[in-house]
């Protein structure tokens, strides 16, 4: 009965794996057991688990035994620093009481886990970075689309209503039909004047003969027309 390897050293949380391997002279068909043991310190050994040769797999919480005839495996879980020391197998043979056959001891090892408690927690903060890194880019893209829009509706408004203003006060105001110039018209007019020689004397009117009637025409001058400004 061998048991290999010799030595492991795995750290805490892991797990360690031993082989045992059997070799019988004449195998026929004979009825084994193989049980497993631990020492510590040198003390009495400790019977950890047990597998027969028809069972194909043991389980408990803290090993795994695995049928590989003539090979038999086993698997400590979840390692702790007390599960250091030293463990071996034993052949017990049905067909011959009383012989139990041992194998040589194998030592283990196991190391305090790593001091970065946070190492666990590191790769799910890494797959979480790109799902936060693409929100923060999407984010950040629509706060700038929205900013655009503003100042471009701001600047449309500002021209709008500059436009208005600086607009003359002919196109804001409504259109006034202008009116032609007046153009004044000189005209000629006819009237009858009497003459009097002498204001201190009163003459009769039927004294004057009708034909010192004197005529006067009187010419008024002409406007000029008025050009708009």
């Amino acid at each position: 009965v061998t048991f290999f390897p010799a030595m492991l050293t795995v750290p805490a949380g892991g797990s360690a794996t031993f082989f045992c391997n059997i070799s019988m002279e004449n195998d026929s068909g004979s009825e084994y057991s193989l049980n497993w043991y631990k020492e510590t310190n040198h003390s009495q050994a400790q019977k950890i688990a047990e597998i027969s040769r028809n069972n194909p797999a043991t389980k408990t919480e803290k090993y795994l035994l695995t049928n590989h005839t003539p090979a038999f495996k086993i698997e400590i879980l979840n390692l702790h620093q007390n599960d250091s020391g030293s463990y071996y197998c034993g052949l017990i043979a049905f067909f011959e009481p009383n012989k139990v056959m041992e194998s040589n001891r194998s030592h283990l090892v196991v190391t305090a886990a790593p001091e970065k408690t946070n190492s666990t927690d590191e790769p799910e903060m890494e797959e979480d970075n790109p799902l936060d890194h693409i929100k923060a880019v999407l984010l950040g893209i629509l706060l700038l689309t929205g900013v655009a829009v503003l100042l471009i509706f701001g600047y449309l408004t500002i021209t709008y209503r500059r436009g208005d203003v600086q607009k003359p006060p002919s196109e804001n105001a409504p259109v006034r039909e202008e009116k032609p110039p007046v153009v004044s018209v000189s005209t000629v007019d006819y009237g009858v004047l009497e003459f009097q020689c002498d204001q201190g004397t009163q003459v009769p009117p039927e004294t004057w003969p009708v034909d010192q009637t004197e005529y006067a025409t009187i010419i008024f001058p002409e406007e000029k027309p008025i050009t708009p400004k």
